[in-house]
């Protein structure tokens, strides 16, 4: 399948999406910014209603890391790469960017935060098995008292910044604790590789997002540095770099 082929296809189901969603719904209209940061590939930060899609494809991150999805993936990235370290190290940055490359690009670029809990977020794949969209059950958003949005169905009001990311630290660590051990059950990965990937994930949004949508860049650096600390304060260590690996050499 061509890029543009694969663009196109990508459009047309997020536009169903949106349609079928009312159009109007504080998840929509934040996910019609998400898809235009990257036009080529607009699923890249935004998440689909799942009141409004079919199941083919999509699997509840509750249940599916145990059921063999992560087993496909890493069997498929193993093919590719030819060392299990490093498709370890290729599915947990696919399912990183699910849980926290996505909602933190809507945190920094809105203040705003869809729940990426694990009860809550939704995993679609492509045709050749790789990560290509997500998806959430609830749609209500989390916002701050002077978003526009406040008050409007399907979003709940905290009463600030700080709340809005230390919550969205707190339900992304329910999801990230069981991606984590699924994989480190099935391949080598540590944990401390893990936890950097996120931060990266985090910092990657911080820096990136003001740049696609060209806003100022201080406000999306506070919220990532803040997001981080979030994360660091409920016991996940994103902050930290992992050793870097040397090869013993026989004598």
């Amino acid at each position: 399948m061509s890029l543009a082929t694969a663009a196109s296809d990508a459009w047309a189901d997020v536009h169903r999406s949106y349609e079928h969603n009312g159009g109007g719904s504080p998840l929509a209209r934040s996910c019609t910014r998400l898809r235009a940061l990257n036009p080529d590939y607009p699923r890249m930060y935004a998440v689909a209603a799942m009141a409004t899609e079919g199941k083919r494809r999509w699997w509840h991150l509750a249940t599916g890391l145990e059921d063999g999805r992560v087993d496909s993936m890493l069997g498929r990235s193993l093919e590719d790469l030819g060392s299990m370290e490093a498709a370890a190290h290729q599915v947990a940055t696919a399912l990183v960017h699910a849980v926290v490359g996505r909602v933190a690009a809507l945190v920094v670029l809105e203040g705003r935060a869809w729940d990426p809990g694990i009860d809550n977020l939704w995993i679609h794949m492509d045709s050749d098995g790789g990560i290509d969209w997500a998806g959430v059950g609830s749609p209500n958003l989390r916002v701050l008292p002077d978003d526009p949005l406040e008050s409007t169905p399907g979003t709940v009001t905290l009463p600030c910044e700080e709340a809005l990311l230390v919550w969205t630290a707190h339900r992304c660590i329910t999801s990230l604790t069981a991606v984590l051990r699924s994989i480190s059950a099935r391949a080598p990965f540590d944990a401390s590789t893990f936890w950097s990937l996120v931060g990266d994930s985090i910092l990657g949004a911080s820096t990136y997002i003001p740049v696609l949508a060209n806003t100022f860049a201080s406000d999306s650096a506070r919220r990532g540095q803040a997001l981080l600390d979030a994360f660091v304060a409920a016991g996940a260590p994103v902050r930290a770099r992992p050793w870097p690996r040397t090869r013993l050499r026989a004598s």
